[in-house]
């Protein structure tokens, strides 16, 4: 199944910056592992914000809602997401498009 995951970050500021940075180092980490997995296929940044918008290709939606579960930031993220399926009039197969 294809995901398009819209995260923003919203990270309090009177956090520890020391915390902060350790949960990004884990953040990247594992988007880095997921996505040599092929779960994560695309990430790109929104431009001005602390935010992406990402393309997930997993088996339910339960297995994503776990992924986005585990992200170390997830506490401080809000996500929207939508569940995408080929469309008619692409000359690409689903998996082409990934």
């Amino acid at each position: 199944m294809i995901f398009h995951v819209h995260m923003t970050v919203n990270i309090p500021l009177d956090l520890d910056k020391t915390y902060v940075d350790d949960l990004k180092a884990k953040e990247k980490a594992l988007s880095q592992e997921l996505q040599r997995q092929g779960k994560w296929t695309h990430i790109w940044r929104v431009a001005g914000k602390y935010a992406n918008i990402s393309i997930f290709n997993v088996a339910s939606a339960g297995e994503l809602h776990d992924i986005l579960l585990s992200l170390p930031l997830f506490p401080f993220m809000q996500v929207e997401v939508t569940s995408l399926c080929q469309h008619a009039s692409s000359v690409k197969n689903e998996e082409e498009a990934l």
